[in-house]
């Protein structure tokens, strides 16, 4: 389990995240050592890689399937983002995208770099929502 007690979730989630940053990318990726994209990221920060969706392509799709995928995985949509935080974000026309918020800027699968980096800053597109593990 990646959150223990003396730790809050956002804090464990971050801290999971930024051990993925260099890990390759690659399309339905779930695991370090053999790549993940943005989906797997999400999933094993969140210490659920298993239990992540795959078949979905990296353009296309609705906004809602995936605020609708992060409920199922057990984030409730908020509305402040805070470290640890997963944030929808529109990266090109009908092209979503998922990251984790750190406290310097976010962790993401950059399909272009082929590569998990964590970027610091401010998100560069359009921010859907943000969702958080552990809130009622």
């Amino acid at each position: 389990m990646i959150c223990s007690r003396a730790i809050p979730v956002g804090e464990a989630i971050a801290a999971a995240a930024r051990t993925l940053v260099g890990a390759r990318f690659r399309l339905h990726g779930r695991e370090r050592a053999t790549g993940l994209d943005c989906v797997g990221v999400v999933a094993c920060a969140c210490g659920r890689p298993k239990a992540a969706p795959s078949g979905y392509a990296l353009r296309g799709g609705r906004a809602e399937d995936f605020a609708a995928m992060l409920g199922a995985a057990g984030l409730a949509r908020v509305d402040d983002a805070m470290p640890g935080d997963v944030a929808l974000v529109e990266a090109g026309a009908s092209q979503f995208h998922l990251i984790v918020m750190t406290h310097t800027g976010f962790v993401h699968a950059d399909a272009a770099l082929r590569r998990v980096v964590e970027r610091p800053g401010g998100v560069p597109w359009p921010v859907i929502g943000y969702w958080r593990m552990g809130e009622a």
